[in-house]
C-alpha cells in the first residue's frame, strides 16, 4: 500500500515531460486499470508525506488535554454565536454559503485565546489562499501547530457514503507546510427544519486515523471541448 500511494501521488501532482509524456501516460494508465489495484483505505497521513513532506502528527487524548479543553470551550461558543438568530450565517442562500463563517467565527474565537494564534494557511508562495484543505493553522502557546478543517453535515447524514472531503495535490498551492496535529471539526445541523437553521453539536476527528481513496478522473472544461480543430459542424448563426 506504501508504494502504491507513493507511485499514485507522484504521477498525479508532479508534470509529465513532454518527451514522456505518452510512455509515462500509457504506463500509469495500464497501472490504474489493473484489476487488482487497490486504491481502498490509504492513509491520508502516508499521501500527505509524500505530496507535502510533512508529517501528521497524532493527537494524545492524555498529553493534549490542555488545549483540547481550550478548543472544546471555544466551539461551543463558535457555536451558541452561531445559532444567534442575528448572526450573518442566517442570510446565507445556500448551507454550502455558511462554511465561510464558521470558519471566520472560529478563526476569530481562536485568535483571542491568550497564546495563540489562528490564520488562513499560506500556499507555497505565500499567499493566503481559503480553498483546498486545510481551511485554518492555528498555533498554540508552545509554537506548535495544528491545522482545523471545518466541515459541515446535516444531522441525518452522519452515515451517508457521499464524498465529503477531499484532498488536491499541489506543489505551487499546498498549504500544509508544518509537521503538525490536523483536526477535522464536524459540525452539524438541522437544515433549517422548524424554520431556523440550528447547528446542533460538533465532534473533533483525528485527521492522522482517516483512510481515503482515489478516484480516477479523466475531465475537460468547454475551453478543451470546443477547440476549433475539434468542431466538425455547427449551426449558422442568423
Amino acid at each position: 500500500m506504501r508504494l502504491a500511494t507513493a507511485a499514485v501521488v507522484l504521477l498525479l501532482t508532479f508534470p509529465l515531460h513532454a518527451e514522456e509524456e505518452k510512455s509515462d501516460a500509457t504506463e500509469f494508465l495500464g497501472w490504474l486499470l489493473e484489476s487488482k489495484r487497490d486504491l481502498q483505505g490509504i492513509d491520508f497521513s502516508e499521501v500527505l508525506a509524500v505530496t507535502s513532506g510533512k508529517k501528521i502528527i497524532p493527537v494524545n487524548s492524555a498529553g493534549d488535554k490542555p488545549w483540547l479543553d481550550k478548543l472544546s470551550a471555544i466551539l461551543d461558543r463558535t457555536l451558541a454565536k452561531l445559532n444567534d438568530p442575528a448572526h450573518p450565517i442566517h442570510s446565507a442562500g445556500r448551507i454550502n454559503e455558511a462554511s465561510r463563517f464558521i470558519e471566520d467565527e472560529l478563526m476569530t474565537q481562536c485568535a483571542a485565546e491568550k497564546g495563540w494564534a489562528c490564520g488562513i494557511p499560506k500556499t507555497s508562495t505565500g499567499e493566503e489562499q481559503r480553498s483546498g484543505y486545510p481551511d485554518l493553522r492555528l498555533v498554540l502557546e508552545d509554537g506548535s501547530v495544528v491545522y482545523l478543517d471545518p466541515k459541515l453535515h446535516a444531522a441525518d447524514s452522519r452515515e451517508s457514503s457521499l464524498r465529503t472531503f477531499y484532498y488536491e495535490p499541489k506543489t505551487t498551492t499546498g498549504k500544509v507546510h508544518d509537521d503538525a496535529r490536523h483536526l477535522l471539526i464536524g459540525v452539524s445541523h438541522n437544515q433549517g427544519q422548524g424554520g431556523q437553521l440550528q447547528f446542533e453539536g460538533w465532534e473533533l476527528v483525528d485527521v492522522s486515523k482517516i483512510k481515503v481513496r482515489l478516484k480516477a478522473e479523466f475531465q475537460a472544461s468547454n475551453r478543451d471541448l470546443y477547440r476549433e480543430e475539434s468542431v466538425v459542424l455547427q449551426s449558422t448563426p442568423k
